[in-house]
């Protein structure tokens, strides 16, 4: 192979790299803005923090529970059922 080849062979994979990095991101990216906790959504192990039952994200077990919360986009928590408020503490 000669030099001309490889720089070609290079740059054709570079472009590639670029494309695909670039489209990964945008498949990934969470809805940019302002976001609020949004409790009783959940799915179970699709939380984003712990609860006084457990430690961390993706750790419940039961979907839509009270005390479990998502992030979501600001203003569509109550839209999706959700409650923008904490359960009361033994409820």
């Amino acid at each position: 192979m000669n030099n001309r080849s490889k720089l070609m062979t290079t740059a054709v994979a570079s472009v590639l790299a670029l494309t695909l990095g670039t489209a990964a991101q945008a498949q990934t990216g969470a809805p940019k803005g302002p976001k609020e906790k949004c409790y009783g959504i959940a799915k179970a192990g699709q939380n984003d923090c712990g609860t006084a039952r457990h430690t961390c994200a993706g750790k419940s077990t039961k979907d839509n529970a009270p005390d479990e919360w998502k992030m979501v986009p600001k203003g569509t928590c109550e839209q999706a059922g959700g409650s923008l408020q904490a359960p009361e503490k033994g409820k």
